[in-house]
């Protein structure tokens, strides 16, 4: 176990002094100050850092992780920005916090950071440094709500006042507790994991400042009701809902990682079966999303367009072996079976429901809008618009990839191929949008070699019959058929390059 950093350890220490400077002067507030107040919050915080099971959402299951858990130390410290448990079991993390927002508003500030404390000691910590951890937690906490309450106490109103005027000085309260949660955190981040500064405090406040104004609304109404006639049991009620909403929350990002491990496990037994496809799909993945983005589409036909990207060549898990990896040409018959792989795709994909109209796009993707793609021949805005996308984006990647027998194109001369062929095998609207998306965001360099960006059409290699190398030069037996499937190069039908497979002499060639 490697030792924490002398920087982090130092930064800790101060944060540790300054939340207990904060602190110190609760010891002069006497007799009349709230101290049976800040004793009830600080004990139900502890104790909900303590539990480790829900018996109403958790079932027969064993313990879930603790609120405090994460990765790493930043996270780990602030219960209400942890990631949720990637299982299930244990309560939500973070849904406690509305409680600290409460001792805000309710404590002078010196209880106030005290009522932190107890949870932030007793939740469990994870390793490394589980001591640090604490230190850290318990110290970050208590400067937060320190600040929180220093900030209310200074906007609302000096007399008792309606839940209306309160509502933008708890607003605010929330808005600096989750500041400087996020501030600390990315500091600790730099400090202890080594991250860059911009990324870790751009990290860190994004996980704080959000959650923190929603649990604001939540303490705000807590703190309410602790002055109202029902008392602290009716404000301690609320946990309840804010339970049950954070559950419902930590159970849709368990149900998304899961879709996310199942769409891995198929792009990985495509990946293992066609050795090119490795790194393809998720490229696909990501030019499908720039296409879909740059349309103006909402987020979650984006998220099903990243799906069916990823996993548009699903169905090769249904083609042979020894046609999909053979070295040499390929037959017209092992080419018909070879382009029978979007219906596999489909079959494969037909009963996950979430997917959506990925499922169209896994089928469709290799029409073309002239009509004579495959499977079915369908033209223009008979082809799925997901399915238009994914083809300019799979041809995309295909001509900006070296295969063993043609170097990569420059993303310049890609999309200029995929412009001279928008109108008889690509949308033009796709091929526009997708040229936009790259000169706005621009391509990141994959593993694959690129062309001299000099020349703006790579020289042919044997075996290349791209429509760049004309006239084209004769076949290269040597090349690998997982090379050769897929390449939806412009000038081909489909993910087989045009000239390396052996076509009939008379007939109408391949079949669609």
């Amino acid at each position: 176990m490697r030792e924490l950093p002398a920087a982090a350890r130092l930064y800790i220490g101060c944060a540790a002094l300054a939340a207990g400077l904060c602190a110190a002067p609760a010891a002069g507030l006497g007799p009349t100050a709230p101290w049976t107040g800040a004793l009830v919050l600080g004990a139900v915080y502890g104790l909900c850092a303590r539990i480790r099971r829900c018996p109403l959402t958790d079932g027969p299951g064993g313990p879930g992780p603790d609120a405090g858990a994460g990765p790493d130390l930043a996270t780990a410290t602030d219960p209400a920005t942890a990631p949720a448990p990637a299982g299930t079991g244990g309560f939500p993390p973070g849904w406690a916090a509305p409680l600290l927002l409460a001792a805000a508003f309710l404590l002078p500030p010196p209880l106030a950071a005290l009522a932190a404390v107890p949870g932030a000691l007793l939740a469990q910590a994870e390793r490394p440094w589980p001591a640090a951890r604490r230190v850290w937690r318990a110290a970050e906490l208590a400067l937060a709500t320190w600040t929180a309450a220093q900030v209310f106490r200074a906007l609302a109103p000096a007399a008792p006042a309606a839940l209306p005027e309160l509502l933008p000085p708890a607003l605010a309260a929330a808005g600096a507790c989750g500041a400087v949660l996020g501030a600390l955190g990315g500091g600790i981040l730099v400090l202890a994991e080594g991250r860059p500064p911009r990324a870790a405090w751009r990290a860190t406040a994004a996980r704080t400042l959000a959650p923190y104004l929603v649990h604001g609304l939540t303490g705000l109404l807590m703190a309410v009701l602790w002055r109202s006639a029902y008392g602290p049991p009716a404000a301690l009620l609320v946990l309840l809902p804010v339970h049950l909403s954070c559950w419902a929350f930590a159970q849709y990002h368990r149900e998304r990682a899961a879709r996310q491990a199942a769409l891995g496990a198929l792009v990985q037994a495509v990946g293992i079966k066609d050795r090119y496809t490795r790194g393809h799909s998720e490229r696909v993945g990501r030019a499908s999303v720039l296409i879909a983005r740059e349309l103006g589409l909402d987020g979650e036909r984006v998220e099903v367009l990243r799906f069916a990207g990823t996993l548009h060549d699903v169905g090769k898990l249904g083609v042979p072996t020894g046609v999909l990896c053979k070295d040499g040409p390929l037959t017209p018959e092992e080419r018909r079976i070879i382009e029978l792989h979007p219906e596999y795709g489909h079959e494969i994909v037909r009963g996950i429901g979430f997917l959506g109209e990925a499922r169209a796009a896994i089928l469709h993707h290799h029409e073309r809008v002239d009509g004579s793609g495959y499977p079915y021949g369908l033209t223009g805005h008979q082809i799925p618009e997901c399915a238009r996308v994914v083809a300019v984006a799979d041809a995309f990647d295909a001509m900006t990839s070296t295969r063993s027998y043609r170097r990569a194109r420059p993303v310049p001369a890609a999309v200029a191929e995929l412009h001279r062929c928008a109108g008889t095998q690509f949308d033009p609207r796709m091929v526009r949008a997708l040229a936009a998306a790259l000169e706005k965001y621009g391509w990141p360099a994959g593993p694959v070699a690129a062309a001299d960006p000099a020349d703006p059409v790579p020289a042919a290699a044997p075996g290349d019959r791209s429509p760049a190398a004309e006239p084209a030069p004769p076949a290269d037996p040597a090349a690998p058929a997982r090379d050769r499937a897929p390449e939806p190069v412009p000038a081909g039908r489909g993910n087989v390059p045009p000239g390396r497979f052996r076509r009939p002499e008379t007939g109408p060639g391949a079949a669609r």
